[in-house]
């Protein structure tokens, strides 16, 4: 396909996300099923299009006066191709799939426009609604710390301690462009794609399926390492879901002592059996059912919450998500952040360490929880952040933003996804 029945694809595609209020992922599943004649390398090529509109979706119309979905893509394209409309028109010319091309007025709006001169919201490529929560939480760099959720992610992979080490996994993937993550010890680091490449199925390797690495944000390995579980500990992973978190809790353990996958969605817990075999890890139980966590009240040297929260951090991987996010939502998630926190702190023994993470960047869901956890809760004490990421990670002493009730880790900061770290100490 050349590139004008890309863009054709990815506006239809676009359109049906719209009308029917589906995730992306979906949508570019069942495009594909329908359209098998299109390869590997045209459905990435669309599905950077499409995420590449969903990013930008405010600069996009912005730049063309337009929210159309041929507006969203015919703009983002230029955005993050850095590519003229006079040289867009030229490469969809002859191309009998191609949407129409720019008219006179169209390129004449390009041209006028200069996203660097436009308003704070529009370069932040934010919802509306969301531009004072963004401000409370970064002040000045609002707009910088946005904008950097709106750029296209990299690969990032841990390895998987168990079985082998960082450089054998790199030489596995050199030729994808792999390389030590910044922060992470047992990170590697594909970098974003460019222009219309797609990542390497990294799943696919063999290495992968002897159990060698895990697919996981930089920032997901650097709060799961933060938590300070130790080989002998005994360990409550309150929010398990998939897994990723207690994988990575059972490396830092050296497979000794024991960890509870729980997850009250019993349902999210179904891939971690496949992904606990793989890796090797034979220290981790997986509960289900509120009562299997009655025996461990008071038990507990760590209890890590993994917190339903609203992915405001995830929305460079999931950009469609930005634009569902409402008031409501945001209102649902902190009331069961709370119920959560206040279920996790009878699990932990005198002495213990309670650990709330999310993928949030809102202050609503971080340090605004911690606080009011603090003042109703009198056993509970915050432990020294700054102690603890330099006892972590003393050769980036200044990558996160640090404060006495968390670290919050961002794409502009830490070049990560966006997460918020909290670890309270029980009263012994």
């Amino acid at each position: 396909m050349r590139l004008g029945g890309r863009l054709s694809a990815a506006i239809e595609i676009l359109d049906d996300i719209e009308a029917r209020h589906r995730p992306a992922a979906d949508a570019l599943k069942d495009w594909g099923l329908s359209h098998r004649f299109a390869g590997a390398g045209d459905r990435g090529a669309i599905g950077n299009i499409v995420y590449g509109a969903l990013r930008r979706r405010r600069s996009s119309a912005w730049l063309l006066g337009s929210e159309t979905s041929r507006a969203l893509a015919f703009g983002a394209f230029m955005l993050e191709n850095t590519v003229s409309p006079e040289a867009l028109n030229a490469e969809l010319d002859g191309d009998r799939f191609a949407p129409p091309p720019l008219d006179a007025g169209e390129i004449g709006q390009v041209l006028a426009r200069d996203l660097s001169g436009a308003p704070h919201g529009v370069r932040a490529d934010c919802p509306e609604w969301c531009e004072p929560l963004l401000e409370r939480s970064f002040g000045v760099d609002w707009v910088r710390e946005a904008a950097a959720l709106a750029l296209r992610p990299p690969l990032d992979m841990r390895v998987n301690t168990l079985k082998t080490e960082r450089q054998k996994v790199l030489a596995v993937l050199a030729r994808n462009g792999a390389a030590p993550c910044r922060i992470a010890p047992d990170g590697i680091r594909i970098p974003p794609i460019e222009g219309q490449g797609r990542h390497p199925n990294v799943q696919a390797e063999p290495a992968f399926q002897k159990g060698w690495f895990e697919v996981q944000d930089e920032g997901s390995q650097i709060v799961a390492r933060l938590a300070g579980a130790e080989p002998g500990m005994q360990v409550l992973d309150l929010c398990a879901g998939a897994g990723g978190k207690t994988l990575a809790l059972s490396a830092a353990m050296q497979n000794r002592g024991q960890i509870f996958a729980f997850d009250a969605e019993k349902q999210r817990l179904a891939p971690i059996f496949d992904r606990l075999k793989r890796a090797g890890c034979r220290n981790v139980q997986v509960l289900s059912g509120r009562e299997s966590l009655a025996p461990l009240q008071g038990q507990m040297d760590l209890v890590l919450v993994d917190a339903p929260c609203t992915g405001s951090g995830t929305w460079r991987r999931r950009p469609d998500a930005k634009w569902r996010l409402t008031t409501r939502q945001l209102e649902n998630r902190q009331a069961e952040q709370q119920a959560i926190l206040d279920q996790a702190r009878q699990y932990v023994k005198p002495g213990g360490r309670l650990v709330y993470i999310t993928c949030s960047v809102f202050c609503e869901e971080n340090s605004d929880q911690i606080e009011a956890f603090l003042g109703r809760i009198s056993d509970f004490e915050p432990l020294d952040h700054d102690a603890s990421w330099k006892a972590a990670f003393p050769a980036h002493p200044g990558a996160a933003a640090i404060e006495d009730h968390g670290i919050s880790l961002t794409p502009h900061r830490t070049g990560t996804d966006g997460f918020f770290f909290a670890a309270l100490r029980r009263s012994a």
